[in-house]
């Protein structure tokens, strides 16, 4: 038996009075999500354990078989190892956003889905006027970069999460707690840094929102994992763009796959995450798919882009990967589900449990749930399962 599971990030949602109390999922064409629910088994997930906050690196942690409540020690360690940034026994890694503000207000958390290239001159120009033997700044894709304290600088600072507190005055939101002054003096220093960068005057000019602030959050030291291998006798691999769940994934000893054209936003390369994961089965047993998209556009409160992804989602990565898998002389077990919810109405994410559907190619196993949706899937026969039970379960499901 192999192994897929697939993963729409921050697809859940609730009801919009704007698609007469439907979901985003309910709305959206999810044919293959659907399939799998109807011929497969379904229920919900607990991916957030209570206490621990509704991040992706929590929920994430869980699908990959991980409990938070023994190996979560923060977001921004599991982005340092994607990252090949080494961290050393007292180091605290803080995720470091390129954000916009204006009028002192949080306006945005991406700085326009700011470019690469852009962000890392900018990056560079913070380490180089705020860098010291105590302190690196390390850029890493569009908004989203690291920060390493030495000498556990900053690990017991209360930080909330930009995309937590959009068009909500910064002032309000600042650091908290033990070394919050000095944490805040890094963000008011770099508003005086990057007002003149000539980055973000030319962004200013195109009308794009600038990289005009950094914004200090998910700090913590490097855990310790256990690899997934000596967990549950299987070799494994994940694939995503995004440095956190990556960083999950270097940590559990997972093999992680690069896809060209990955870029972690709504333009992403669905159908290739799609054939690199089938093709990563042939010398693989488990192989993780996470895709970004739909998570982004709850955040930006963008509803008919939100189902746009998941859409592309559904059709791209989990048709590409069900159709291939159904031709495959193995059998297949694909397991698809969100990670948390990400309501546009809230623009940030929520902890309740989400929706899963499990389908092997080599048994049919209907229950009453017919679609994939945070409804549906309550008719089907899992119940609601705590995800880091989940791999295991897969496993020993008959």
């Amino acid at each position: 038996m192999k192994y897929v599971v697939l993963i729409g990030d921050g697809m859940a949602d609730e009801p919009l009075e704007e698609l007469g109390g439907m979901t985003v999922l309910q709305k959206a064409n999810t044919s293959n999500m659907d399939y799998i629910t109807m011929y497969g088994r379904a229920g919900l997930a607990q991916t957030v354990p209570e206490g621990l906050p509704p991040g992706s690196d929590v929920a994430n942690m869980s699908i990959v078989g991980y409990d938070p409540k023994k190996y979560y020690s923060g977001r921004a360690p599991l982005e340092a190892a994607s990252m090949g940034v080494d961290l050393e026994k007292n180091d605290v890694a803080f995720r470091c956003n390129l954000i916009t503000i204006k009028d002192d207000l949080i306006v945005d958390y991406s700085s326009g889905h700011i470019t690469n290239e852009e962000a890392k001159e900018l990056i560079e120009s913070i380490d180089s006027e705020l860098g010291s033997d105590k302190l690196s700044f390390h850029p890493g894709i569009s908004y989203r970069h690291l920060m390493v304290a030495k000498e556990g600088l900053g690990a017991n600072t209360e930080c909330v999460p930009p995309h937590d507190v959009i068009d909500e005055n910064r002032h309000e939101h600042m650091p908290k707690g033990e070394d919050s002054e000095i944490i805040s003096d890094l963000i008011e220093s770099s508003m005086k840094i990057l007002e003149t960068q000539p980055v973000n005057e030319k962004r200013i000019a195109e009308g794009k929102n600038p990289g005009n602030s950094i914004w200090l959050w998910g700090q913590g030291f490097a855990p310790a994992f256990t690899h997934f291998n000596e967990l549950y006798g299987l070799k494994g691999a994940i694939i995503s763009a995004v440095d956190l769940v990556k960083g999950i994934g270097i940590y559990a000893g997972l093999d992680v796959i690069e896809v060209p054209g990955a870029t972690g936003y709504l333009d992403t390369n669905y159908i290739g995450k799609g054939e690199y994961a089938i093709e990563a089965l042939k010398d693989h047993d488990f192989v993780f798919v996470h895709v970004e998209a739909p998570d982004e556009a709850g955040h930006m409160g963008d509803m008919n882009a939100k189902i746009q992804a998941i859409e592309d989602f559904d059709e791209k990565v989990v048709g590409t990967v069900l159709k291939a898998a159904m031709e495959m002389e193995e059998d297949i077990t694909i397991m698809v589900l969100p990670d948390h919810p990400t309501p546009i109405a809230l623009r940030t994410h929520t902890s309740v449990p989400i929706p899963v559907a499990i389908y092997c190619t080599s048994e049919e196993a209907p229950d009453s749930a017919d679609a994939f949706d945070e409804d549906s899937v309550q008719k089907g026969s899992l119940g609601t399962v705590y995800a880091p039970d989940l791999v295991g379960m897969l496993i020993n499901m008959k």
